[in-house]
């Protein structure tokens, strides 16, 4: 196996490098991102039992396959993934669906509804928490949860202080046993704002300035993981609520004059009733920890790398285990993107027949891992001022990235 990810690491190298990417610095970055996603999860989902001759059918068809191909196969492999993960999960809090698998995962609790399914809650979402139906599961605490998915999967995360040898390092992501490259290790919890929707995050318009859980995919959206936090100890009814006064908290690392009359100034908009929403999570996720991923020290490389993924809403089942709710509910606007600023744009993304997705991020294994710390290249744009912790991993991709 080893071997056949020599020659994987190989191909990413070669195929970077290929005419066939796209001209745009920043569209250049995003297909070379597709591209080692599309080989790294193509590897893992091989498995123990594939050969050379099925590496190098995969690396072939990386050179050969448009990036739009190897999107939905990123996307399949990943889904593939997370399934075996949720069911995995089910298998530990629901025990009563594998005596009968006839019935789905909260029908052996609650007859009137199926696990993980998305509750409306128009209206204020505190008004709201009784009438909605939450599946009785076995009363683990979050801990007990994880090492019982290590028992299962072969790995877990745990929180704990950061080995990097500076003052703002703090808490660190860690994978608590062993996982192979292309693994799905994380999922990136919170909220999600479409461009539309940016004007209600806390902070706006200086989102960064007191808030070090924000992350942005290729597409504008935004996740805020700062409500999600160490997620929770029960199946609960989350709206993303965030009891924190960003504008009061003080910023990781320095702040200069011009940060602080910003945290002064920001004022984002308050959510109306429409904007009120909420699903029913759970809280106990051993996964929903991708925002605790370093970025590696002077010196270091990251393995583990972001992953855009747009987890299907009709998978019922597994919704309650995907940590993201969106602002403002399902459908989602149409923008055009002018430099920095993004505008309206007709009506809806949707189109008839379409189906809805949850924009989120996933973090994948990029080598072998076992018992180690997760770092994740922050990719920080070299145009603005950078903390005095960050080291690039690739001066050259932070600009593609931001160009």
């Amino acid at each position: 196996m080893a071997f056949l990810f020599n020659k994987f690491q190989e191909a990413i190298r070669t195929i970077a490098k290929s005419p066939m990417f796209a001209r745009d610095p920043r569209h250049l970055q995003f297909e070379a991102d597709v591209n080692r996603l599309f080989l790294y999860t193509s590897y893992y989902r091989l498995g123990e039992n594939a050969d050379e001759k099925d590496a190098e059918e995969i690396i072939d068809l990386a050179s050969k396959a448009s990036i739009a191909d190897q999107q939905k196969q990123v996307q399949d492999n990943v889904h593939y993934e997370l399934t075996h993960m949720c069911q995995a999960m089910d298998s530990i809090l629901c025990p009563d669906t594998i005596n009968d698998p006839s019935k789905g995962p909260s029908e052996a609790h609650n007859h009137s509804q199926r696990s993980g399914l998305s509750f409306a809650v128009g209206g204020a979402a505190s008004a709201n928490k009784q009438s909605a139906i939450i599946p009785a599961t076995r009363p683990l605490t979050r801990a007990e949860l994880s090492k019982k998915f290590r028992d299962h999967f072969g790995y877990t995360l745990d929180i704990g202080p950061s080995g990097i040898p500076h003052k703002d390092a703090g808490q660190g992501l860690f994978l608590s046993g062993q996982a192979n490259a292309g693994a799905v290790l994380a999922i990136y919890p919170g909220v999600i704002y479409s461009p539309a929707y940016y004007r209600y995050i806390p902070g706006y318009p200086r989102i960064d300035v007191c808030n070090n859980y924000l992350i942005t995919r290729y597409d504008g959206t935004i996740i805020d993981a700062k409500p999600w936090c160490f997620g929770g100890e029960t199946r609960a009814l989350w709206d993303g609520s965030d009891l924190v006064d960003y504008n009061a908290m003080a910023p990781k690392g320095s702040e200069n004059n011009s940060d602080r009359v910003w945290r002064m100034l920001s004022k984002p908009l308050e959510k109306g009733v429409r904007e009120n929403f909420g699903e029913v999570l759970e809280r106990r996720n051993p996964l929903a920890f991708g925002h605790f991923a370093n970025h590696p020290p002077k010196g270091s490389s990251p393995n583990v790398m972001i992953c855009p993924y747009d987890f299907p809403l009709t998978e019922k089942d597994m919704r309650v285990y995907i940590p993201n709710i969106t602002f403002g509910g399902q459908e989602t606007i149409r923008m055009k993107r002018f430099g920095s600023f993004y505008f309206k744009s007709g009506g809806s993304d949707n189109q008839a027949g379409d189906s809805l997705v949850l924009k989120t991020l996933v973090l994948v294994s990029t080598r072998s891992i076992c018992d180690e710390e997760l770092f994740l290249n922050y990719r920080y744009s070299n145009s603005k001022r950078r903390p005095e912790w960050y080291s690039p991993v690739d001066e050259e991709e932070d600009k593609r990235r931001w160009s």
